[in-house]
């Protein structure tokens, strides 16, 4: 009995002090969590972030890129960069310090050893700085802010034009020696060489194309020559970004529709950045928002009107009935 009496009497002056350390404990903890933002000065600058057309000086040529830098949580700068070649790319962290952003990616489509680094300042209202490549070259670029594109209202289509009937090339040009050939009403590049790009240029259109590709073959239709529809033959069951009907390595399709061999129907609108594909009566992307330029494309200018390309670089391709209706 007098244990339990002496047991249950609490030691009142022990609890007194035990809550006060807890209370001491959580405050400070609190305290110091609340303020570590304060203490952070790795952020770049708001007038970074945001979308950038690149033009990356390579020996005199102009070729394009793209930028994209975000905050992720409180000090933390991430993105996403497309180059000269290949899809878009996760950049995981970029460094800023004293003024200046840096971030380093590994190599892609090539087998390479080193690291692609990147290196920018913010001059007034645009972005310069320098790119190095694995294998040691080392170029200066320059950067715009990337056009939003919005349309206020939708557009009011003009008369359809035959880009191809199935007799004559005489809307296109190659950019080399040109492969391609007619054959039965069928424009077809029998083995990889030149692209063909058409003489005119659009900004916002509706366009019927009709591909057909061999097993393991690969081309794409460049819209503006800045945005890549793929155009693939791969054994993949899941849609991915780099796969057909997809927008090179930005948006996937739904689903996967078409098949190597046979001809596939493709509806393409553009209208802004806004892009929506159906392929053989199944819509595959529903007004989905393209980002920025895809790798392999003309220029960087997303302002400005930009013709139709189709790859031909990549493996023998066919196309047929290829019609644009462009907006008033």
């Amino acid at each position: 009995m007098k244990l339990m009496t002496s047991y249950s009497r609490p030691n009142h002056r022990k609890t007194q002090l035990s809550l006060t350390l807890i209370i001491f404990f959580l405050a400070t903890s609190f305290s110091f969590t609340y303020a570590m933002p304060e203490q952070a000065a790795t952020a770049p600058p708001t007038e970074i972030l945001g979308r950038w057309d690149i033009a990356i000086n390579m020996n005199g040529e102009t070729k394009p890129a793209w930028l994209e830098l975000d905050h992720s949580g409180v000090q933390t700068t991430v993105g996403r960069f497309v180059g000269v070649v290949g899809s878009a790319r996760p950049v995981s962290e970029i460094h800023y310090n004293n003024g200046k952003f840096s971030f380093t990616i590994p190599p892609q489509w090539w087998v390479k050893k080193g690291t692609v680094t990147v290196e920018g300042t913010l001059k007034d209202d645009h972005l310069e700085g320098t790119i190095r490549y694995e294998h040691g070259a080392t170029y200066h670029w320059t950067g715009q802010k990337a056009p939003k594109l919005v349309r206020e209202e939708a557009p009011e289509w003009g008369q359809p034009i035959p880009l191809f009937d199935g007799t004559n090339i005489e809307a296109w040009h190659a950019t080399g020696e040109n492969q391609w050939v007619i054959e039965d009403g069928v424009l077809r590049s029998p083995h990889s060489g030149a692209n063909l790009v058409t003489n005119q240029k659009f900004e916002d259109f509706k366009l019927h194309i009709e591909v057909k590709y061999p097993k393991g073959s690969n081309s794409g239709i460049y819209l503006r020559g800045r945005y890549e529809m793929q155009v693939v033959d791969k054994n993949e069951v899941d849609p991915q970004n780099l796969l057909f009907g997809a927008i090179y390595g930005f948006i996937p399709a739904s689903k996967l529709v078409s098949k190597a061999g046979k001809w596939q129907k493709i509806d393409i609108t553009l209208i802004g950045r806004m892009v929506t594909v159906v392929v053989n009566g199944e819509t595959i992307i529903c007004n989905r928002e393209i980002p920025g330029i895809t790798g392999g494309a003309l220029n960087s200018d997303e302002s400005s009107p930009g013709p139709i390309l189709l790859q031909g670089d990549h493996g023998p391709i066919e196309y047929r009935n290829i019609i644009i209706t462009p907006a008033k």
